[in-house]
């Protein structure tokens, strides 16, 4: 039987995305790419204050080129970063919450976009920062 994830008020998560098997074409849209992040962010209940999405040129006109996207939340921060002609995308959230567990949420929204980007491998991190997040 699984051990549940523990409470905690902050939760860093980061993995690298191999060999994706969504869209070649959505790994370079940052409008689709930011349009999919602030849902699940939203759906998740976290609080976006800013955000800022780059779509690079390409180094030649027939290689597609990869985004740059970043939502500042309330609770901290989801980044990721595109790599259409690998196949790849790395994620990183991080959510920080004095009052309450927010994991859960940046679980739900890390969840929801590994299984949107449809990866055949993932090498995946998780740093429990409680200690930073309560020292405030």
């Amino acid at each position: 039987m699984p051990i549940p994830p523990q409470p905690s008020h902050g939760l860093h998560l980061m993995a690298e995305l191999h060999g994706c098997g969504c869209a070649v074409a959505g790994l370079c849209d940052a409008t689709w790419l930011r349009a999919l992040c602030l849902a699940e962010v939203h759906r998740a209940g976290l609080h976006v204050v800013g955000e800022l999405f780059h779509s690079f040129a390409p180094e030649h006109p027939e290689t597609p080129a990869g985004v740059t996207g970043v939502l500042l939340l309330a609770e901290s921060h989801l980044a990721l970063h595109t790599w259409p002609e690998l196949g790849l995308v790395t994620l990183d959230i991080y959510v920080c919450n004095r009052s309450h567990d927010a994991g859960p949420a940046a679980r739900q929204v890390f969840k929801a976009l590994v299984e949107h980007f449809a990866p055949q491998r993932v090498v995946h991190r998780e740093v429990d920062r409680s200690a930073v997040c309560a020292a405030g």
